[in-house]
């Protein structure tokens, strides 16, 4: 254990640990985010389905917030409470950034005529994360508690908020198959509601999934 005459902080080494399987999840987090990302956006953009191009945007917001963990938990932030706030803020404002942009793109597509068609590779990615993503998230979420780090529990609730959209796009496109056109945008604006919710509970320190 560091003598506490050289660092502000004496850490036990399982929180050492668990600050290091934090930035290892975060990191792989973020490898597959830009994949499903990628994906999502351009199966979205194809199918015109709101719900997925919202879902392939949230995925951006997730991997901003887990670059934010992996920056609070890299060199010299890693004992730093002025750190662990900044990271809760970020995280927080990593959820806002997609409100605005799904309800201005539902009017848009609303007012154009826009309808969505059935994308078998939206299917496929948003499956992937159904199943995957509630693994990372409350694994996040046990991480940030025994950590202390509401920023990282923020990120394992993004995760967590992942997984349940997914299914919600995945409902939204098989309506869409059935003809039922407005679930996909009804989708859409739900997240953007989530996101704000989320966000404001980050922001305020609290990062509880329901």
């Amino acid at each position: 254990m560091p003598d506490q005459r050289t660092r502000p902080v004496a850490y036990a080494e399982t929180w050492l640990r668990d600050a290091r399987l934090a930035r290892t999840l975060s990191m792989a987090t973020l490898g597959w985010l830009g994949v499903e990302s990628g994906l999502g956006l351009w199966a979205g953009f194809a199918a015109h389905s709101l719900a997925l191009i919202g879902w392939g945007f949230s995925s951006l917001s997730e991997a901003l917030a887990s670059l934010i963990v992996v920056w609070r938990f890299t060199g010299p932030r890693l004992g730093s409470r002025t750190a662990e706030h900044a990271a809760t803020r970020a995280v927080a404002l990593s959820f806002w950034v997609l409100a605005p942009y799904l309800v201005l793109h539902v009017a848009y597509d609303l007012d154009q005529g826009y309808r969505a068609t059935p994308s078998w590779l939206g299917v496929a990615v948003t499956t992937i994360s159904l199943i995957s993503m509630p693994l990372l998230g409350l694994a996040k979420r046990r991480l940030g508690a025994r950590l202390g780090s509401t920023a990282t529990m923020g990120e394992g609730t993004q995760n967590l908020l992942c997984a349940a959209t997914a299914a919600a796009v995945l409902a939204s496109l098989a309506a869409t198959t059935a003809g039922m056109w407005w679930l996909d945008p009804l989708v859409a604006v739900a997240l953007a509601a989530v996101a704000v919710r989320e966000g404001s509970r980050a922001w305020r320190g609290h990062s509880c999934c329901h």
